[in-house]
């Protein structure tokens, strides 16, 4: 295998995680799954090196000699990630509130007209 083939990007980034994308020379492309997302396992046996963390997320068809990673950015604050998670809880809460509050005007309108009926 051509190991000593793959290239490898500058890391770039979002709010949330970590990117690199991988160039494989063509006769690894063609051992890449079509059907599925490597695991490290699969990857790293390809001749992939990086460090531990780094997740094979998404397929891009046009270019599949282009594997594409991310992994959790560990630059940023814990806290940050934590508001990110709190808003979602209180959205999760707010939802259900909300929908406890909808069966329950459901069971009332029901019981009235059962009570007029």
């Amino acid at each position: 295998m051509s190991a000593d083939q793959i290239q490898y990007s500058e890391k770039y980034f979002d709010a949330i995680y970590e990117y690199r994308h991988v160039i494989l020379p063509p006769e690894l492309t063609k051992l890449v799954p079509k059907c599925h997302l490597m695991s490290e396992t699969e990857w790293r046996n390809l001749g992939v090196q990086q460090s531990p963390g780094w997740v094979h997320y998404m397929i891009h068809a046009p270019e599949p000699h282009v594997i594409l990673f991310r992994r959790p950015r560990t630059d940023i604050p814990e806290t940050a990630n934590n508001t990110n998670s709190n808003s979602n809880s209180s959205m999760t809460v707010n939802s259900r509130a909300e929908q406890s509050a909808t069966q329950s005007n459901q069971m009332n309108a029901n019981n009235d007209v059962s009570v007029h009926g």
